[in-house]
């Protein structure tokens, strides 16, 4: 018996869109996005942060007086102009020229996505593996699955990636004859955890790669939105062959420009262009020329220190909530900087089964399943600070606890409901380490 299908295309579609499943934040937009939801869901930059005239005015000559070049083709690699402010980005966290940075070895994507879009087309082959910290960004996840790669999660602590447990990943897969491509990190204020990999565990992580003959992808959105002091230098900073070092600036100026980079060992980078002409042919010239003006034009320096002061307060208003409310047995991370806090919940509690009940009562999160490949994760949800106000924050955590203890009440009255199974959710739980909390 066979059954039926709501898509006349399925028995037409290529083998590697057989897998393919909508991002769980995508599919809370629509939801968390009416005004009586207090989302703490997205990872939505604030925005209303900018000097929005200002902007509204660059933007506005840049078509009117240059319009000519702005609204033509452009180049596959990105404008030179560009390249040589994303270098001068760089230099801030210690990638420069000393240690190889350079403007030909920078390729401008659209957004960090296609950056690893990018590198997922370069180097996976159907059937590889990724190996990446368990939790890991949602969209990376799609990429890989895209390019019908297995990840196979590293778990982490509060220091980060563990090494020991990399060390352990790499050899049990080579005994099982599996093919690792590469390491895919987020180390510094993790997405979704906030976690940032220690000084220390930074040499080692790149140590045990390079025995192994594995590359490293370095995603790199939040490193400059730290609250408290410099982040440890990025992993690009210290090792210059075989790291690939890819970044955005949806999160320190405007995501709806869609402008990120990699920057890759010189080799690669022609194959990168190749393989972005064949997608998008060139980057917006004008989402350039934007970007590069306001790096040139505008003081964003100190836009970078409002935007850390704005999450700085945002991140205190939802860790005292989450202290004052939060029912008991609730554990979550103390992000140095970066937009997300972890949650993990009581014992029992199931972030993905619990969802329809705290959108009932207008608040919105996402569940931990929705960062693990091989759908764990039921025990922990991800929060978003940077979007909603302090006052919002609070209303929304309190909101969220109120679900969260008549869950509780509800187990202690009828029994355990499902979601025993794949409840890791706590970064490095389902192995011996240090709790986040």
């Amino acid at each position: 018996m066979t059954g039926t299908t709501l898509d006349d295309y399925t028995d037409r579609y290529a083998r590697r869109v057989r897998g393919m499943t909508a991002s769980e934040i995508r599919a809370l937009f629509a939801v968390a996005s009416r005004p009586e939801v207090v989302s703490l869901a997205g990872g939505a930059p604030y925005i209303a942060a900018l000097p929005l005239d200002a902007v509204g005015e660059m933007l506005g000559r840049l078509g009117s007086e240059h319009g000519v070049t702005t609204l033509q083709y452009g180049i596959g690699q990105g404008t030179l102009e560009l390249r040589e402010r994303i270098c001068e980005v760089m230099s801030l966290s210690g990638i420069d020229a000393a240690c190889g940075a350079s403007p030909e070895d920078v390729v401008v994507t659209v957004g960090g996505q296609q950056a690893l879009d990018l590198v997922a087309r370069l180097f996976l082959d159907p059937g590889d593996v990724v190996l990446a910290e368990g939790p890991t960004y949602v969209g990376a996840l799609g990429v890989f699955q895209a390019a019908q790669a297995q990840v196979v999660h590293v778990p982490m602590d509060a220091d980060g990636l563990i090494p020991e447990a990399l060390e352990t990943a790499i050899a049990d897969l080579a005994r099982a004859g599996r093919r690792v491509k590469f390491l895919y990190t987020i180390p510094t204020y993790q997405n979704p955890t906030g976690v940032t990999l220690s000084e220390e565990r930074r040499e080692r992580v790149l140590d045990i790669c390079e025995r192994a003959g594995l590359l490293v992808i370095e995603d790199d959105p939040y490193g400059q939105l730290g609250f408290e002091g410099e982040a440890p230098a990025p992993l690009r900073a210290r090792r210059r062959d075989g790291v690939f070092y890819l970044s955005t600036f949806s999160k320190t100026f405007a995501p709806g420009l869609r402008v990120g980079w990699i920057l890759a060992p010189h080799a690669v980078r022609d194959k990168l262009v190749i393989a972005s002409e064949a997608q998008i042919l060139c980057p917006s010239g004008y989402a350039q020329a934007a970007v590069a003006t306001y790096l040139g034009t505008m003081p964003w320096r100190q836009q970078l220190k409002v935007y850390r002061e704005v999450y700085r307060e945002r991140r205190d208003a939802m860790l005292d909530a989450l202290a004052d409310l939060m029912p008991e047995g609730t554990s979550w991370t103390t992000p140095a900087g970066g937009l997300f806090v972890w949650a993990t919940l009581p014992d029992g509690l199931d972030s993905k089964a619990m969802m329809p009940r705290a959108i009932a009562a207008r608040v919105a999160y996402v569940p931990g399943t929705g960062f693990y490949a091989d759908g764990t994760g039921t025990g922990a949800m991800r929060l978003n600070f940077s979007f909603p106000p302090p006052e919002r924050i609070r209303e929304g955590v309190r909101r969220l606890a109120g679900v969260m203890e008549q869950e509780i009440a509800t187990r202690r009255v009828f029994g355990a409901v499902g979601g025993a199974a794949g409840r890791r959710g706590r970064p490095g739980s389902d192995v011996p380490g240090p709790d986040l909390a």
